[in-house]
């Protein structure tokens, strides 16, 4: 092993024009016209410092797997940018083969009804500040922080799982075909 210290990883983000960032403690405030979200980063292990519209993240170490942390802590901060800036948007099909399935929203709540010819509604919870808009067999998903739409979806998708029958013949269910960076209008 050598005697030589390796470099400490360090990358630089330039924060966009519309975009502004704050670190209170371990804890980054992203505003933007879209919205606002925050990160804790107290639980990832790189420093940070926000100076003069620009992100400094930074590795605690110089093994591999703290370059590959701070690489992560990086672009997180880049998909929270990005998200107030432009959003995120998920397009979603219901696809059914008998019972014709109806998606409704309702106080942060997306309400599946008539799947497979259930009397109880299927319900999965919208996360954060996701907006939800059903349009005839397909369901739009929007909004400006990427984890939270991507969630929706993936709990819209689970809520519509087929149970007790084979799952290769029951193709029901609302699946998630298109997704992209921008809110589609």
């Amino acid at each position: 092993m050598s005697t030589k210290q390796e470099e400490i990883f360090e990358a630089t983000f330039e924060v966009p024009q519309k975009v502004k960032v704050t670190l209170d403690k371990h804890m980054l405030h992203v505003e933007g016209p879209l919205g606002k979200t925050h990160k804790n980063f107290k639980k990832i292990p790189v420093e940070l410092e926000v100076k003069d519209n620009k992100v400094r993240v930074r590795a605690i170490n110089s093994r591999k797997k703290y370059f590959a942390i701070a690489n992560t802590a990086y672009s997180i901060i880049r998909t929270l940018c990005d998200g107030v800036l432009n959003g995120y948007t998920i397009k979603m099909k219901i696809i059914y083969a008998h019972f014709p399935i109806t998606v409704k929203t309702k106080d942060g709540l997306v309400l599946v009804e008539n799947f497979q010819g259930e009397r109880a509604p299927r319900i999965a919870k919208i996360r954060g500040q996701t907006k939800v808009v059903s349009k005839g067999d397909e369901v739009v998903l929007t909004g400006p922080v990427l984890n939270d739409v991507t969630q929706t979806a993936a709990d819209i998708q689970a809520r519509t799982k087929v149970r007790n029958k084979d799952h290769r013949v029951f193709l029901d269910g609302i699946y998630q075909f298109y997704k992209e960076k921008g809110i589609e209008k």
